[in-house]
């Protein structure tokens, strides 16, 4: 099973529009679990998974909460969902009580390691000890990078994190909310991919079909399959798929 961290330093950049659109696409051909980790629970609402968990996040963490009771199926052939709820909020503080705090993510995706062949993780925004378990846990990172000279140092921050975690997990960037009707973008797309190995030449445009996703609360690849944005996903997905090399296996189920 391999584990797919969908991270970034900063909110508002694209996470979880890429965390859902890389699920869908590997829900294709694999076996795929989206684990939402956002108190906003973005993800969960998106593919219209009601947001309730029972006993709430600490009886998961604590081993109280089997988490196979709490993954919930969605429209899409292939795809789970761990939804989040409000008791998120919280997550950090209970990593933090935990004994092995940094390894709470992988224990609990232990209990699934023989039912899914991709986990997804959408992790809330910030250097906090929620997204110090996903990285733990992850064989790649997917960074959205909004173009802007800040960019760069958002990539930094993740680089540090993850030279910081035991795991090492590889870096997949991609240039995000792309509007090349602006310079600054228009450059970040030139010169990024060339200067940082890690950023793909992947972009993916600013567009109304991506806003649109909030309004179906579907992937936009389920609604939209030819449009630019969507046929960048589905790149960005194989450029993943070709970082970590998922194998589909037999289930359990």
């Amino acid at each position: 099973m391999k584990v797919v961290a969908v991270y970034s330093v900063k909110g508002g950049v694209g996470k979880t529009t890429a965390a859902v659109n890389l699920a869908w696409e590997a829900a294709k051909e694999f076996r795929v679990l989206l684990w939402d980790l956002d108190p906003q629970g973005a993800a969960t609402f998106l593919l219209q998974v009601k947001p309730k968990v029972r006993g709430g996040v600490g009886a998961l963490v604590a081993g109280r909460s089997k988490v196979a009771r709490i993954i919930r199926s969605t429209d899409y052939a292939n795809l789970d969902v761990l939804p989040a709820d409000a008791s998120y909020r919280d997550l950090d503080l209970m990593f933090d009580h935990a004994r092995k705090s940094e390894q709470r993510v992988a224990k609990i995706l232990e209990q699934v390691d023989g039912d899914y062949d991709v986990v997804i993780l959408d992790c809330p925004p910030g250097a906090a000890l929620v997204a110090e378990n996903a990285l733990f846990s992850a064989d790649a990172v997917v960074v959205p990078l909004v173009p802007s000279p800040l960019s760069i140092r958002s990539l930094e921050q993740v680089k540090e994190i993850v030279a910081a975690s035991a795991s090492k997990p590889r870096i997949v960037a991609f240039l995000s909310m792309v509007d090349r009707r602006k310079t600054v973008h228009r450059a970040a797309v030139e010169e990024l991919p060339k200067k940082q190995r890690s950023v793909t030449d992947v972009v993916i445009p600013a567009t109304v079909q991506i806003e649109r996703m909030g309004t179906e609360r579907a992937p936009i690849g389920s609604y939209a399959p030819s449009v630019e944005a969507a046929r960048a996903y589905g790149e960005l997905w194989s450029r993943v798929r070709a970082t970590v090399k998922p194998k589909a296996r037999k289930h359990k189920h």
